[in-house]
């Protein structure tokens, strides 16, 4: 994957799922940012493959390909 596709990706990721979450903005509401970004990125499936994008994305940075 080149870099412009995989931030493409992202963005349509962040903009389709993320935006306008009811669950983040609810724990944001009960527990707080740290708690709702603790939920996103250890137990939602969007931030789990945004995490494996985000890893792709600096490998094509450093110049490590598979």
């Amino acid at each position: 994957m080149k870099k412009v596709s995989i931030i493409n990706e992202i963005d349509e990721m962040l903009t389709t799922y993320c935006d306008g979450c009811f669950v983040r903005t609810q724990l944001r509401k009960d527990e707080g940012k740290t708690a709702a970004h603790r939920f996103c990125i250890s137990s939602c499936t969007v931030g789990t493959q945004l995490q494996f994008l985000g890893n792709e994305l600096n490998k094509v940075g450093t110049g490590d390909k598979q």
